[in-house]
């Protein structure tokens, strides 16, 4: 699954095994843990267990860590090969285990390592997707919460974008699972995708209807308190999706009818967001009424004073319109703009 695409994360999970020790195990060793024939000559990562003694359990740990951190690691086939010959069947199983285990101890990012290796052997285990898109979730979440901001916006964008992905995976490799509707749909609210958010909360209510557990690990009472969370969510969203929908008929070309849907949020809750205006401006441009998309684009900009696009849409209609002055006024201001981006750069760099 990680190879199939670019690794957004890999490069923040590796340096936490930097301090990890590495060593050939003697034969004597490698025959008692049963891995001789492909471990011979090959290091391995090495913690004591209990009483200060190399542990196999601690050595499969450590090296589904290594390979969930980074899949192309020089030696990952190697201890997949053996992760799968000590374990067997439960090399799963006993990874999704440990990951949970270390989300619960708040090692996210820890947990993330382990259930990936759990999915390199499984992609389709429902609890290895479940578990690994809230362990990149509370990572983000983590980090966003943190006062110094030490992990960076890099990481956060990284974390959130991989943990979406995996709610997406999820709920299309097992569709009846309720609980990846759920957090999928606070991953579309997030991005203001607020159709797909109800498309997929109604989803979460037509499946969680049932009492049954169904991996959730909720019991009936948690459940429904989830199922009244969402529904709430829900009515919040009516206004939210029908502006979405606004928003596409014009991106669609319907840009009469776009219109008439955003028209009615000019006044009220929504007047001050600035994309409701350009909406309607390239809607009234595209109708012909370059008088109104030239008030409603303005309006933009008193909204979002540095818009270049929509200050390049004006000098658009102006020039259209046959009004080089003011034309030639937003092609200047697009320059300032630009200026002064160059010139806080080149300042951020100096300081």
């Amino acid at each position: 699954m990680e190879n199939e695409k670019k690794d957004r994360i890999s490069a923040y999970l590796t340096p936490l095994n930097r301090e990890m020790l590495f060593g050939e195990l003697s034969d004597d060793f490698l025959r008692m843990m049963g891995g001789k024939e492909i471990l011979s000559g090959i290091p391995v990562p090495i913690s004591e267990g209990e009483n200060g003694q190399i542990a196999v359990r601690s050595i499969v740990l450590d090296m589904a860590k290594v390979i969930g951190a980074d899949p192309d690691f020089l030696y990952a086939d190697k201890y997949m090969t053996y992760i799968k010959a000590v374990a067997g069947d439960q090399a799963e199983p006993m990874l999704v285990s440990e990951g949970a285990k270390l989300a619960d101890e708040g090692r996210f990012e820890e947990s993330c390592m382990l259930l990936r290796t759990a999915l390199a052997i499984e992609p389709k285990s429902r609890a290895a997707l479940y578990l690994y898109g809230r362990a990149c979730k509370a990572c983000y979440e983590t980090a966003s919460e943190d006062e110094d901001q030490s992990k960076g916006e890099a990481y956060i964008a990284a974390f959130k974008a991989e943990s979406m992905d995996i709610f997406e995976v999820l709920t299309m490799m097992h569709p009846d699972f309720a609980m990846g509707y759920y957090f999928l749909g606070y991953a579309y609210l997030n991005l203001g995708l607020y159709l797909k958010t109800k498309l997929t909360w109604d989803d979460f209510l037509k499946y969680s209807s049932s009492a049954d557990d169904n991996g959730s690990g909720l019991d009936d009472n948690q459940l429904e308190d989830l199922r009244r969370e969402i529904q709430g969510m829900l009515l919040d969203l009516e206004d939210p999706v029908t502006i979405e929908k606004g928003c596409n008929q014009i991106m669609q070309g319907d840009f009469l009818g776009g219109r008439d849907t955003l028209s009615k949020f000019k006044e009220g809750r929504y007047e001050n967001w600035w994309p409701l205006w350009y909406y309607l401006g390239v809607a009234e441009a595209s109708l012909g009424n370059l008088d109104e998309a030239i008030t409603d684009l303005k309006k933009v900009l008193t909204l979002s004073p540095s818009n270049t696009d929509v200050m390049d849409e004006l000098a658009q209609l102006y020039e259209a319109a046959g009004d080089t002055v003011n034309a030639a006024k937003y092609r200047n201001k697009i320059n300032i703009v630009h200026n002064n981006i160059e010139q806080e750069m080149a300042d951020q760099k100096l300081s």
